[in-house]
């Protein structure tokens, strides 16, 4: 059976990856896909057929498959028609995607071990993941959006921020964007979780739900198991593995 404009999305309700791939879609006007919700504790021989790493997002085009968020991103941008989501200057592009890259490696993931690394090794991720956040704090000052004055790829690439950062806190009651540090930053934080064109993205209103922003859609059997059967002081253990098994683009 054919996908909806050839296009289908694998994907995961936990992955920040993934999202970042629905909301660069709905920027590109592709509003009609197929999205398959894969279950990365249970991956099938079909899915791994796939994407032999089975991580997701993958993005299958016209049976062309790709993996990456990055990746996939770029195919979005130029395979379909409309305004570029980067730029349609060549260099400004390679220099949103050099952002991005650096995003992830120097910013998003220092950020997300300071939850769960302890003694020398967490004193020193966080050392890095605030300096990474000065950066933020910088480059978001004045503005509403990263982008200016709408939501832009930048804004898509820091989102985890806006939803899945304060979920943490709430989680580990480990406190990484203050007001004192990053004012600038929390009011940016406001100002894309209020945005109508992102908010079908973020968490369900549940309070036990919204610990881990599964989507408005039903769940796979097994995450809903494991939310199930993992009281709220055992989740992070839980969401920790969902998160790590999503895209294979963190550090070791």
């Amino acid at each position: 059976m054919a996908s909806a404009n050839g296009v289908t999305l694998h994907g995961g309700w936990h992955s920040p990856f993934v999202k970042r791939v629905q909301i660069a879609l709905k920027m590109k006007g592709v509003n009609t896909y197929d999205y398959v919700e894969q279950d990365l504790k249970d991956k099938s021989p079909k899915f791994l057929e796939i994407n032999p790493k089975g991580t997701v997002p993958v993005l299958v085009h016209d049976g062309k498959i790709i993996v990456e968020s990055l990746d996939i991103i770029k195919h979005i941008d130029e395979a379909f028609p409309g305004p570029s989501i980067f730029s349609e200057d060549d260099n400004e592009k390679s220099e949103l995607l050099s952002w991005m890259d650096s995003f992830d490696k120097e910013v998003l993931f220092p950020s997300w071990f300071v939850f769960w690394k302890e003694g020398e090794e967490g004193k020193k991720v966080k050392e890095e993941a605030i300096k990474g956040l000065k950066k933020l704090e910088e480059q978001i000052k004045g503005k509403k959006f990263f982008g200016g004055d709408n939501i832009g790829i930048l804004d898509v690439t820091v989102d985890f921020f806006a939803y899945g950062i304060p979920i943490l806190e709430e989680l580990t009651k480990i406190k990484l964007l203050t007001e004192d540090e990053f004012p600038c930053l929390l009011k940016w934080v406001t100002n894309y979780c209020n945005d109508p064109f992102v908010e079908e993205y973020f968490p369900v209103d549940d309070p036990l739900a919204k610990e881990y922003f599964p989507p408005k859609g039903p769940l796979s059997a097994s995450y809903k198991a494991g939310l199930q059967s993992h009281p709220p002081k055992d989740r992070f253990a839980f969401y920790k593995s969902a998160f790590l098994e999503s895209e294979n683009r963190r550090p070791n």
